[in-house]
């Protein structure tokens, strides 16, 4: 996968700030969370957000949270610990029970009858280095969301999780940011259940590549 963007760290931090507030809008979205582009922004800037669900408010700061910590976090290589971390920030106050943690109870997906097998820690530890040998970045951050995402490690908030520890990866290398569309979530998440019952990412793979990396072409 030939990167999109060859930015350097900084220059992507400026992109992942300057955008922030659509990136998380986006992604809940596509947990389909109930609010809107200013009702996000509202929450964000700490301001009032009339007729939104508390959940869906707590939702949106610890995303928040959650970006904040990832850029603070870019010299940290990513590995089993900084992905649990998402997770505990993703569903902290007591939004996801158990949060941070993997999960000890078996789950199913909604969409599809198709279930993740329980997640052992080594087994998820030894993938995530052997994914962290992956030379090429931009494939790299798409394969460890995609590990993540149809490994359901947590409760929930997995595909929260996932995405920031592939933007995480994005970042740090300045290969830009990954950030599903909201006129395409439809069809990630059909293409998304296809991978979860077949096992095969190319299509999902090929989809997040073509569609969802976002980024800037500065003159460097």
């Amino acid at each position: 996968m030939k990167p999109k963007f060859n930015m350097t760290r900084e220059q992507n931090i400026f992109v992942a700030k300057r955008n922030i507030v659509d990136y998380i809008y986006k992604s809940a979205k596509l947990e389909g969370l109930g609010v809107t582009y200013p009702d996000t922004e509202a929450i964000y800037n700490g301001a009032a957000a009339p007729g939104v669900k508390v959940s869906d408010i707590i939702a949106v700061n610890n995303l928040k949270h959650a970006w904040q910590f990832l850029l603070d976090t870019l010299d940290i290589s990513l590995d089993y610990a900084l992905v649990c971390k998402f997770n505990q920030f993703v569903g902290g106050n007591n939004l996801i029970y158990n949060a941070g943690y993997i999960r000890t109870l078996p789950v199913s997906i909604g969409g599809t009858n198709w279930k993740p097998g329980m997640p052992v820690e080594e087994d998820i530890k030894a993938e995530l280095n052997q994914l962290a040998l992956t030379p090429n970045i931009t494939e790299r951050a798409i394969d460890t969301m995609l590990y993540c995402m149809r490994g359901q490690f947590y409760l929930d908030g997995n595909k929260r999780t996932a995405m920031l520890a592939a933007n995480h990866i994005m970042i740090a290398n300045g290969h830009g940011i990954i950030s599903v569309p909201e006129d395409l979530i439809r069809d990630f998440t059909q293409t998304l259940l296809n991978f979860y019952e077949s096992g095969i990412k190319e299509p999902i793979a090929q989809f997040v590549y073509d569609n969802c990396i976002d980024g800037l072409g500065f003159s460097n």
